[in-house]
């Protein structure tokens, strides 16, 4: 490797810390919160955070909060830690599991004790969908999970995901808000999604629902026959709702304030796309182009979240699969690829993405194979570009980045 491109891939990687440090959710939310968090007289505070950054913004809650409160926090099991003042309850992400059921349960008999005296808080970020499992009736976990997994493979961008999930459950599409009421409910959200909807982060437990049983219905068309007879049967049968009781959202953290603060970070940096969508396959051939088409010095930012279609047995994640197919285009020059996802976590793994240069695929064991089996963990493995991080707290979605000299 030429010392070009190490001090590239070294640059590549300071500016993912950049991302991620942009989207820190506890500053995010001291800048937002303006006054303490108190208990309305004769009533009760209730701090409720959920998802990847729910540790943070639990933490930062607690510290700017007078007085007495209940708190709960349910996250993920890499980002779970103890946190003085409140429960912690951690889970599976992405495939639901039994301790998101019970701390789903938890939320839900926690908010079904309000009054209107009461003053909620929830602490929204990505990863909550995931977690919050808590079925419609005649639906069993297992089935979800199934369901989950039906929709990952298949390819189906998160909206797409949440859409479903939502019809699913007693806690999205604002279910949380609905069982809170008549209390006042407040929400600080981190968006993982691209364009931010509400709707879509952590299935919107707080907002309106982002389609109907119909809507979902035409979208699973096409893996029907895949889903449990449970999710069928649900699905087949219309209901009327009038959505959730208003409730107070805002957004305190995106993925675009992310690739602003590595514009900010490296002269002359360009952000081409903040809504990187589409399957893998599909973007990589774009981007190399991009590169092929660059002269250097450049550097290029992108932002959003990509998919990836399962057809073989191997381990990654959509930032593995498309760094290594950026690493097999034949791009020429001094140049390196970065994908990475802000949460520190690609997929199944432990890796948050990859990052290649013009001399990954020589030193790949069998890269061609090991990508038509969705094995881009092994093949980013063997030549040592992983990228590797841990769980950060944070969750704004996926940063690319291409420099080249």
């Amino acid at each position: 490797m030429s010392d070009t491109n190490k001090d590239l891939r070294a640059e590549a990687l300071r500016l993912f810390d950049v991302a991620i440090e942009a989207a820190d959710p506890a500053k995010a939310l001291a800048a937002q919160v303006t006054s303490p968090f108190s208990a309305p007289e004769n009533g009760r505070l209730i701090l409720i955070a959920v998802g990847k950054a729910a540790c943070p913004m639990m933490e930062q809650a607690l510290a700017m909060t007078e007085g007495p409160a209940e708190a709960l926090v349910v996250t993920n099991y890499e980002n779970a830690r103890d946190i003085e003042g409140a429960t912690v309850m951690a889970a599976g992400h992405p495939v639901p599991d039994e301790n998101g059921l019970a701390g789903a349960t938890a939320v839900a008999e926690l908010l079904k004790s309000t009054s209107a005296r009461d003053r909620i808080v929830a602490l929204i970020s990505g990863g909550g969908s995931a977690l919050l499992p808590l079925p419609v009736e005649g639906v069993s976990l297992a089935d979800k999970a199934r369901t989950s997994e039906v929709l990952l493979g298949a390819g189906f961008d998160i909206t797409e995901m949440n859409l479903v999930r939502q019809q699913l459950s007693q806690l999205k599409g604002g279910g949380m808000a609905r069982l809170a009421a008549p209390a006042k409910t407040e929400a600080y959200i981190l968006s993982d999604v691209v364009g931010d909807d509400l709707r879509v982060i952590a299935s919107g437990p707080t907002v309106a629902p982002i389609g109907t049983k119909s809507d979902a219905r035409k979208l699973l068309a096409p893996v029907w026959d895949q889903l449990p007879a449970s999710v069928q049967s649900h699905l087949d049968t219309d209901s009327n709702d009038d959505g959730p009781p208003e409730a107070a959202n805002m957004l305190i953290c995106s993925n675009r304030k992310s690739l602003e603060a590595m514009r900010d970070a490296h002269a002359g940096a360009v952000i081409v796309d903040d809504r990187l969508e589409g399957n893998v396959a599909d973007v990589a051939p774009r981007l190399a182009q991009i590169a092929h088409e660059t002269e250097g010095p450049a550097a290029l930012l992108f932002g959003g979240e990509t998919t990836v279609t399962l057809t073989g047995t191997g381990k990654g994640g959509r930032n593995q699969d498309l760094a290594l197919r950026m690493a097999l285009a034949g791009i020429e020059g001094d140049w390196v690829f970065l994908s990475g996802g802000t949460d520190g976590r690609d997929g199944p793994t432990d890796a948050a993405g990859g990052l290649v240069d013009a001399s990954s695929a020589a030193r790949m064991a069998d890269p061609h194979a090991r990508l038509a089996n969705n094995d881009a963990y092994a093949a980013l493995a063997s030549s040592g570009d992983l990228v590797i991080t841990g769980g950060t707290g944070t969750n704004v979605a996926d940063v690319q980045i291409l420099l080249k000299r």
